[in-house]
């Protein structure tokens, strides 16, 4: 049979396309494996898998900085070798980088970790705290501005122009009419002296009016029997002051005996105020310090005044110690017995180093502060604080002027130390005060659910350190107390410690930031 040469042709040129299609797509893929091998693997995403020592080399995409792990700010001691969404809490794992590793005195942090974690930063500045201290008080006579009237000699009361006590009186006013049978005697002996005109007996005229005014007689009675020339048998007492008459203690028609108390007046021009100052706050109150009293009688009108002693002597039952003021009341409008609400005006008359109150740490036995260089680094440095006003408070010891220090985000700075072997750390540690010697903090973040007492209820997620999953359980406060705006539904971070009695303590709390209550706190 013969073939014909036009069909051969035709099928043969296809034969060969074929073969040469199947060469060249062979020889591009090997060229294709050979490119891919000299390029570096993709990192997977998704889920990060526990870190492994081939890598903590790897570099992170897009940058030539050496990447040593990634891990979750809120649970520093996990890390990872791939980048990824953290099993802990909804955010991104973080990477750590080579260059950001501890030089022993600090922890530095890269700015956009800073941003992330809203770290913010004040100066330490100069300024002198002013701080407003109340405390409640009662009215009080003026114990300086009194009278007291005796009797001078023994007598009767004819007549008595007061009838009771807590009657006002005034200067000059008649009190009683008296009868004293010596100072007729003393009177008469003196008018016959003055009789006797003769010189010889001018001394003797001299020593009867002394004996008038020795026997207890009034000046203003012994002028009146001078010029009148006659016995004044009846003597008014008048009032030498004005004021109240605190003390009546004789009726008309009594008998007097000489010494015997009669009238108490009491002036009422100035009164004093007996403030109850807490103990703790006794060394801000000082003699001569203002202050102004309000009563809920008249809330539209404050009273002037100044500290005038402080009694030395501290109530054993509601440990407080009188701060005594002496204030005006020329319209009469305080009475003793009314209660007032003294305010202090306590200024400090230099002017220390001064940092929010927010930017201090407080464990317990320690006071804490982060500063920063700016260049990203933060060191730990325990400071000694003062008197707090007004939102700020004193340092005085550990920093200086020009300092900058943390005042928001504390909580992760110090995660990030812990992470990268800082020595010097918010709690104490190993190296810290004796007796705390293998006291271990750990973090974690959650849920206010009930605050009754020094009980704290919190619903928290996963401790690792401890191989707690995320539960709901009490914490004991801490021991310098919660913040007091803290309240039921508020998200926070905190630390906390096991006890020698096995429970679980709070050492500080911090609301997270951007929570609704946030911005309370602040």
């Amino acid at each position: 049979m013969k073939i014909s040469t036009r069909t051969i042709k035709p099928s043969l040129r296809l034969l060969l396309g074929l073969v040469g299609a199947i060469i060249i797509g062979a020889a591009g893929y090997q060229l294709g494996v050979h490119r891919a091998a000299r390029l570096p693997s993709p990192i997977a995403s998704g889920t990060a898998a526990p870190a492994g020592t081939g890598a903590s080399q790897t570099a992170a995409p897009g940058s030539e900085r050496r990447v040593l792990y990634w891990h979750d700010p809120m649970v520093p001691g996990q890390r990872f070798d791939k980048p990824g969404r953290s099993p802990f809490m909804d955010m991104d794992l973080v990477p750590v980088y080579a260059d950001e590793a501890a030089d022993g005195e600090g922890v530095r942090i890269s700015p956009r970790v800073q941003q992330s974690l809203g770290v913010r930063t004040a100066p330490v500045s100069r300024a002198r705290l002013s701080r407003a201290l109340q405390a409640v008080g009662s009215v009080a006579y003026n114990d300086r501005d009194v009278a007291v009237i005796t009797a001078r000699n023994n007598g009767y009361v004819e007549k008595l122009f007061v009838r009771t006590t807590l009657q006002a009186v005034r200067q000059g006013e008649p009190l009683a009419q008296l009868y004293v049978p010596e100072w007729v005697a003393a009177q008469e002996e003196y008018l016959s002296a003055r009789q006797l005109a003769d010189a010889r007996f001018e001394g003797l005229a001299q020593a009867a009016r002394q004996r008038m005014a020795l026997t207890g007689m009034p000046e203003s009675v012994i002028r009146q029997v001078e010029s009148s020339l006659s016995v004044h048998p009846r003597v008014t007492i008048t009032a030498p002051i004005s004021g109240v008459l605190s003390e009546l203690s004789v009726r008309e028609g009594a008998t007097l005996g000489m010494g015997m108390p009669m009238f108490r007046i009491n002036g009422m021009r100035s009164v004093w105020v007996n403030a109850q100052v807490p103990e703790a706050a006794a060394g801000q109150v000082r003699p001569g310090m203002p202050a102004r009293a309000v009563t809920a009688a008249f809330p539209e009108h404050s009273f002037a005044g100044k500290v005038d002693a402080i009694l030395p002597e501290v109530d054993a039952i509601t440990r407080t110690i009188k701060a005594r003021l002496e204030l005006r009341n020329a319209d009469g409008k305080l009475v003793p017995g009314m209660f007032v609400t003294v305010n202090f005006a306590s200024t400090q008359e230099r002017e220390p180093l001064v940092v929010p109150s927010e930017a201090l740490i407080r464990t317990g036995t320690r006071t804490l502060v982060f500063v920063a260089d700016g260049n990203g680094s933060f060191t730990p440095v325990d400071v000694e604080s003062g008197l707090e006003a007004e939102g700020r408070t004193e340092i005085r010891r550990g920093l200086e002027m020009g300092q900058h220090v943390v005042v928001s985000g504390q909580f992760l700075v110090d995660s990030e130390a812990s992470l990268r072997g800082t020595q010097v750390r918010m709690q104490q540690d190993a190296a810290g005060e004796p007796g705390s010697a293998g006291e271990s903090i750990y973090h974690a973040q959650g849920t206010i659910e009930d605050i009754d007492g020094d009980e704290v209820m919190l619903t928290h997620g996963p401790v690792p350190e401890l191989k707690w999953p995320s539960m709901t359980m009490a914490f004991k406060a801490p021991a310098a107390g919660l913040p007091g705006a803290l309240r039921a539904g508020d998200s926070v971070r905190f630390s906390f410690k096991r006890t020698d009695q096995g429970e679980y303590e709070l050492t500080a709390v911090e609301p997270v930031p951007g929570s609704a209550h946030e911005g309370a706190h602040r």
